[in-house]
This record gives structure tokens, C-alpha cells and sequence, in this order.
């Protein structure tokens, strides 16, 4: 089974911290992810920026929507596919990811959902 897991953050409490301060936390990841990348069940590992697009029909046409999300406290910092036997597993392996082993994460507000992932087709 695939699963999509979306990480989150807290911009307000990011943007209280000085630049070295985040690049400080930001250097305590690697370890982590190293580990998490070891495991052999990451599939896709990427960050996403702050600029946020959203797409609607409506009346028979596509509309474009500029920071649609911006009322959230919350936004979604990175983007991971972890392939795993069930949900269980994929916890476990989700865990090893910097979010939920850096002391900073909880102070920061980072989580992570874990989706299952239906109908997925890896292109060749």
C-alpha cells in the first residue's frame, strides 16, 4: 500500500525565530532524515513553498484563486509517499521523519497526517 503523508507547520511560530535559529533546527533534520531515507519505504520526499494556487469550476469555467489557504493557522510544509503493508507500518515509518523526532517540531507546531493512496500508478 502507498501512503501520502502531508507535513505541517505553524507560520506564526516559524516567523518568530530569527534565520539562525531555523537554519539551526533545520541542521538537526539530517540525521533523522537519513534515517527515514534508510528505510527503504520512502518513495518521494519533496518541500513545498508558501504560494498556493487553488482551482475551481465554476460555472463551466476553471477559476484561478490566489492563497486560498492563507486563513489557516497551519500550512502544509513538505510532501512525502512512504509505501508500507498497512497503517501501522506506515506510522512507524512516518514516525522517523524529522517532524515528530525534533523537540523543535512540537515547539513549532509540526505534524504529520498519513493518508492511504488509492488507484496509484507509478510513472515510468
Amino acid at each position: 500500500m502507498k501512503f501520502l503523508c502531508l507535513g505541517y507547520f505553524r507560520p506564526d511560530k516559524m516567523n518568530d525565530r530569527s534565520k539562525g535559529e531555523i537554519e539551526a533546527i533545520m541542521s538537526e533534520c539530517s540525521p533523522h532524515l537519513q534515517q527515514f531515507y534508510n528505510s527503504g519505504q520512502v518513495m518521494m520526499d519533496v518541500g513545498v513553498e508558501k504560494v498556493v494556487k487553488s482551482l475551481r469550476r465554476e460555472n463551466g469555467k476553471v477559476k484561478v484563486m490566489n492563497n486560498h489557504l492563507v486563513e489557516t493557522n497551519e500550512m502544509i510544509g513538505s510532501v512525502f509517499l512512504i509505501e508500507a503493508n498497512d497503517m501501522e507500518e506506515a506510522i512507524r515509518i512516518a514516525s522517523l521523519h524529522p517532524t515528530t523526532q525534533l523537540d523543535a517540531g512540537e515547539e513549532l507546531g509540526w505534524r504529520l497526517e498519513i493518508r492511504p493512496v488509492h488507484y496509484f500508478k507509478k510513472s515510468e
